[in-house]
């Protein structure tokens, strides 16, 4: 038996939800957001809705870092490959994201750009070991779980005095993200779906702890409830918001208590706080610009600043008209609410972020059929905007 198995049993999951059934009240809807991108490839790959209740819908969130990654940084990323002459290294899932003028990463490659797909920054600190007359700039990106990864490249690269080695930066931070789903009037005024709970990040909590949720519970009296990634993890982690919800609590609770702590990981986030600094403000795709919602490397470390080393400014441009991702990314709408879900977007070839993204909304939608049998869906499906 695998570890993962035991998370995995069809007779448990039945039992959870049996149990959902139970506890949920025939007269009211518990409208719950998963924030992660692995929590929704769960209920899509393992049929979850269909063991809900009717009365338990539940709500795509920001998903994942490529999928809220606005269009100006990829313009960016192929500016550095391109027009200054860096081998770009980054990871697969940015390599389809649709840029300005049809261009994408993959593609700027193949007109001659230097983009490297790596595994890990580790990767890219060894291609600026062993190109020392090229510039190499590390494509980061992710949310609070990839972060400590690319801190440790910096400090080494400073150890090691690889002056050929920068980052572009662009991780950024869920607590900030929730707070501006929940309050933010720019976000509001284009579409609103009620939420009565979060199922929390997993492998971003395992880095950040519990802690940083009590404000939603408290603030907003909206329960949090961490969950692991397995199908039981996220019945599990219903089962507890509804039972939140009913007995009229708001509190954060850890399911996923064989990985995260109140605290977190210390050494992790030591690493993170030697390096980097909060941006004032920072663009996500779907919600606009959000204060204090992302990191840039401190003064310290310019010299492993790619924006700083030369000169980047990456500037707002709109998302593709035909594109639904932003009102997605909200839980405004469904995947199957864009016309061009499944039609003309499809993962061969992606026309938004939530499609390219191997944890995006459509990307799950689409690849577990959880949409095929519905009437209309894509190219006659309604518009909720």
């Amino acid at each position: 038996m695998k570890y993962v198995d035991e998370f995995r049993d069809g007779a448990t999951a039945r039992a959870l939800a049996a149990a959902i059934a139970r506890e949920v009240r025939p007269g009211r809807r518990y409208h719950l957001m998963e924030f992660c991108g692995g929590h929704t490839h769960a209920i899509s790959r393992y049929g979850l809705k269909d063991l809900l209740p009717d009365n338990v819908a539940m709500v795509h969130g920001p998903g994942c870092p490529v999928c809220v990654l606005p269009v100006g940084r990829i313009d960016g990323a192929i500016a550095l490959a391109r027009d200054h002459g860096a081998i770009l290294c980054t990871y697969a899932d940015t390599m389809r994201v649709p840029a300005t003028g049809g261009l994408s990463l993959l593609k700027a490659k193949a007109q001659g750009a230097d983009v490297r797909m790596v595994y890990s920054c580790a990767d890219a600190l060894r291609i600026a070991r062993a190109t020392p007359g090229r510039d190499v700039v590390f494509f980061a990106i992710g949310f609070e779980t990839t972060t400590p990864p690319t801190a440790l490249a910096i400090l080494e690269a400073r150890r090691e005095g690889l002056a050929n080695f920068s980052v572009f930066c662009n991780h950024v931070l869920t607590p900030a993200a929730i707070t501006h789903i929940l309050e933010s009037p720019e976000v509001r005024e284009l579409g609103i779906v009620p939420l009565d709970g979060f199922i929390g990040p997993a492998h971003v909590s395992t880095v950040i702890g519990s802690q940083p949720y009590d404000y939603f519970a408290e603030e907003y009296r909206k329960p949090v409830v961490i969950a692991g990634f397995e199908p039981l993890d996220v019945m599990q982690a219903i089962l507890m918001l509804v039972r939140q919800l009913n007995e009229g609590r708001a509190c954060v609770e850890n399911e996923f208590t064989r990985a995260v702590t109140p605290e977190g990981n210390a050494k992790a986030k030591g690493l993170v706080a030697e390096v980097f600094e909060l941006r004032r403000s920072f663009e996500w795709r779907g919600l606009g610009e959000v204060p204090y919602s992302a990191l840039a490397v401190k003064a310290a470390y310019a010299a492993c600043d790619a924006e700083r080393r030369f000169g980047l400014v990456c500037r707002s441009v709109p998302d593709h008209k035909a594109c639904e991702c932003g009102a997605i990314l909200r839980g405004v709408k469904r995947p199957t609410d864009c016309r061009v879900f499944g039609t003309v977007c499809t993962p061969e070839n992606p026309i938004g972020s939530c499609m390219v993204s191997s944890e995006g909304a459509c990307a799950a939608h689409y690849t577990y059929g959880r949409f095929r049998g519905q009437a209309g869906v894509a190219a006659q499906a309604p518009s909720h905007g």
